[in-house]
């Protein structure tokens, strides 16, 4: 069986900006090798065999694929410690420091995983799969801008079967108030963002968004069609019917309607419609406001309409810039593929929350190296197109750009190193994944938005 292969220096120059948290030599080979694993082609599953580099049954002995269950069970180093640092690395930056016109996204996802023996694991419904499984669900946070994303914090919820009282229990946590703390969070580190950014299972829950509202924090929050108010049976008293009574005869007789101009993550541009909502509690002049927007009021497709809620005002966010900052929400997303389809963010083989909570913080400090990896190639390297990688046209002159800076990081990763026969191991390091991590464009971009590489101005926190 061969030995682990060496650590291409663009990772190992990464990793060495954690070495004073590891008290051991060991723990810092490990920390390499758990990173070199993680950022393998997502073609080779991420368990702790693959991650050592051994093979899947008869390795699972060999003293490589021992040593890393040890490293995220036993071993002394801290994961809130490692996500500190590695926030400090992407403030520190210039091509991922965070500035006021981002954003700060909550959101959820939910894990399969079997048995009753796995911390927070349980039977409830886990969105992404749409349907209620046995698993786990962590709460999330995310800061993203036009162009640059990266998750901040995670916490597991933990279901009520957990508790000897349930959800009467003291020490229990509904989603929304995880996702709570985790903007606490944010605002103790005085992360700047424009507005807290969150889809309609936060936006529809009271809780949340009068947490907001008395924190003084910003938001934009989606609901769903169905949500209402109390109101006369003659009166309009759902968001719904508040675009029903838009206006809306055609794209000549808009009525209330206004065109939003929004440009996609390929590049093309399409015209949305908005609408300004003045029923029930919401109004332009009113503590919280309603912004609908579509691409086809006269039908109102799901799930392209969005009802949307916001506490900024319309001095501080007119309808292009509201319907801009939910559309960043997106990012979320795409970090969720990136971290379950190519850095293994379930396929931890561990059962202690401990554990799985120090795997979470490797994928992240995995996803983190893409964006520190791109920001330091070498000039004079050939780019590659952009369209074979993400199956999509440029994203503009900004996504030709991005294009140049992810083909050179590419070369750095796979210098030095060289593939050979066998299993496929660190050696072969992440020419494939580097190229998927990092967007040719943004989502949704707006006039004057800051370059990925472009440094930013610092600006006041939350």
């Amino acid at each position: 069986m061969s030995s682990f292969p060496p650590i291409p220096e663009p990772l190992d120059r990464y990793a060495a900006q954690f070495d004073d948290l590891f008290t051991r030599v060991s723990q810092r080979v490990a920390f390499r090798q758990y990173l070199a694993g993680l950022l393998l082609p997502a073609e080779r599953n991420k368990t702790l065999t693959a991650l050592a580099n051994t093979e899947p049954v008869i390795g699972a002995q060999h003293p490589a694929a021992q040593r890393l269950p040890w490293f995220l069970s036993e071993s002394t180093w801290d994961a809130a410690t490692l996500t500190t640092r590695r926030l400090e690395v992407l403030r520190t930056d210039p091509a991922t420091a965070p500035h006021a016109q981002g954003v700060l996204i909550v959101d959820e996802t939910g894990d399969r995983k079997d048995g009753e023996k796995t911390a927070h694991v349980g039977r409830q419904y886990l969105g992404n799969r749409g349907t209620i499984e046995n698993g786990v669900v962590s709460v999330s946070s995310l800061w993203a801008d036009d162009g640059v994303y990266y998750p901040l914090a995670v916490a597991p919820y933990t279901p009520a079967p957990w508790f000897p009282q349930g959800k009467t229990d003291p020490a229990f946590r509904t989603k929304p108030q995880i996702a709570l703390a985790l903007v606490d969070q944010a605002r103790a580190q005085q992360w700047p963002v424009r507005a807290v950014v969150a889809d309609c299972l936060y936006g529809d829950h009271h809780g949340f968004t009068a947490g907001l509202m008395a924190r003084e924090v910003p938001y934009v929050v989606a609901h769903k069609p169905s949500h209402a108010w109390w109101a006369p049976v003659e009166a309009i008293g759902a968001v719904w019917e508040v675009a029903a009574h838009g206006g809306w005869s055609g794209p000549k007789h808009p009525g209330a309607w206004v065109p939003v101009e929004r440009t996609f993550r390929d590049g093309h541009s399409e015209t949305w419609w908005a609408l300004e909502g003045n029923a029930g509690p919401y109004g332009p002049d009113r503590p919280r406001r309603l912004v609908i927007t579509t691409p086809d009021p006269a039908i109102l497709p799901e799930p392209a309409t969005w009802y949307l809620e916001t506490t900024l005002s319309l001095a501080e966010a007119d309808l292009a810039e509201v319907v801009r900052l939910y559309g960043l929400r997106t990012w979320v997303e795409q970090a969720y593929k990136q971290v379950k389809g190519s850095l293994g963010w379930s396929q931890y083989q561990v059962r202690s929350d401990r554990a799985i909570r120090r795997h979470w913080a490797l994928v992240q400090c995995a996803f983190a190296f893409c964006w520190w990896a791109e920001g330091r190639t070498p000039t004079g390297v050939i780019p590659q197109d952009p369209g074979a990688e993400e199956g999509g046209a440029p994203g503009g002159e900004r996504g030709g750009k991005r294009a140049g800076r992810r083909a050179a990081a590419v070369a750095v990763l796979a210098d030095g190193v060289t593939a050979g026969a066998g299993v496929v191991g660190a050696g072969t390091l992440p020419v494939a994944l580097l190229a998927g991590l990092v967007p040719p464009a943004p989502t949704a971009s707006a006039p004057g938005a800051p370059g990925l590489a472009a440094p930013r101005e610092s600006a006041p926190p939350l």
